[in-house]
């Protein structure tokens, strides 16, 4: 099996290390449909694309196994996992829960330069959804959330909300590619911020759930569809 030509097209971003631009070539094609759940992801063929040896192409493996965008199997080697309306459910359930008692554990600490600073991202996501840029969507959003989980106070809470999101980045990113999803995002993040204004711990806690859950729902709803 080779890899489409649509694939084999897809521009290498020199700037990126080795073993990132090939973790990011694989995503972009899982992200897009150009990979699918359960096919196989090719190490011959993408050693001959980036000119290179198979060991980055392991190492990207590794890393991409570790944040569930492929799984191992016998014969076949890395595939594409497969997405379950069950497992994104579950995963946005814990999210929304962990993320919303940070969020309220942080409202009360929470300053006028953290809040400034949550607007200015969300106005940067705003152009984002404009142009439809899921990628630096992606990455201002996890900015915006960092604002206030850091401020919670509870490293140990933190590091694994940190852990959890990182391993299910493939739900998250597909949940943003979804048809008016960022906009929606960008609406909730401006309710989030005006209850973070007020100080409203519980509002903020409820706003941060909604915010999580939202996004696996419609995800949810997203795959069911595809099953049907």
């Amino acid at each position: 099996m080779r890899l489409s030509s649509n694939i084999l097209d897809y521009p290498v971003k020199r700037h990126l290390t080795l073993r990132e631009s090939i973790v990011e070539f694989i995503k972009d094609a899982i992200i897009k449909g150009r990979l699918k759940p359960g096919e196989r992801v090719p190490e011959p063929e993408l050693a001959e694309r980036f000119g290179i040896s198979r060991t980055p192409i392991r190492e990207a493996f590794r890393q991409l196994e570790s944040e569930g965008f492929i799984t191992f199997t016998p014969r076949k080697g890395a595939i594409v996992s497969p997405i379950t309306d069950k497992d994104v459910i579950e995963f946005y359930a814990i999210k929304g829960l962990l993320e919303g008692y940070a969020a309220k554990m942080a409202c009360c600490k929470i300053g006028d330069k953290e809040i400034q600073n949550m607007k200015d991202l969300n106005s940067q996501m705003t152009r984002c959804s404009e142009k439809n840029d899921v990628k630096n969507f992606f990455k201002l959003d996890n900015q915006l959330h960092d604002v206030f989980l850091k401020l919670c106070g509870n490293d140990k809470l933190y590091n694994l909300i940190h852990t959890i999101v990182q391993q299910f980045e493939r739900f998250r990113r597909a949940a943003l590619s979804l048809p008016g999803r960022m906009q929606s995002s960008v609406k909730q993040h401006t309710e989030i911020i005006e209850a973070f204004k007020k100080r409203d711990v519980d509002l903020v806690e409820r706003l941060v759930k909604a915010n999580a859950e939202m996004g696996g729902e419609l995800l949810a709803q997203e795959i069911l569809k595809e099953q049907a």
